[in-house]
């Protein structure tokens, strides 16, 4: 038998970050989880390099994993894609 290697944490994080978004966009509009998710502040930046919202790092972990954005509709097959599937570790 061969020795299976521990997913990487980035990976972890990436699948766990695409089964919050596809459970978030499946809520209903009026969900404050949701309306504060897709709330876009009107401030301005603090000088010096900008860092990465969480939406970016979610759309980085959907072109990895070759997602569509409406994807997440259909929940089995986002699921299935984003990488949630039963592991024995």
């Amino acid at each position: 038998m061969g020795v299976k290697e521990k997913p990487h944490i980035i990976d972890i994080i990436g699948r766990k970050r695409l089964q919050w978004y596809g459970h978030v966009k499946r809520m209903q509009e009026e969900r404050l989880t949701k309306l504060i998710i897709e709330w876009i502040p009107g401030e301005i930046r603090k000088r010096g390099r900008p860092r990465k919202t969480w939406m970016e790092g979610v759309r980085a972990a959907m072109t990895t994993r070759h997602l569509e954005t409406d994807q997440w509709l259909n929940r089995k097959e986002w699921c299935l894609s984003s990488g949630r599937r039963r592991q024995l570790y």
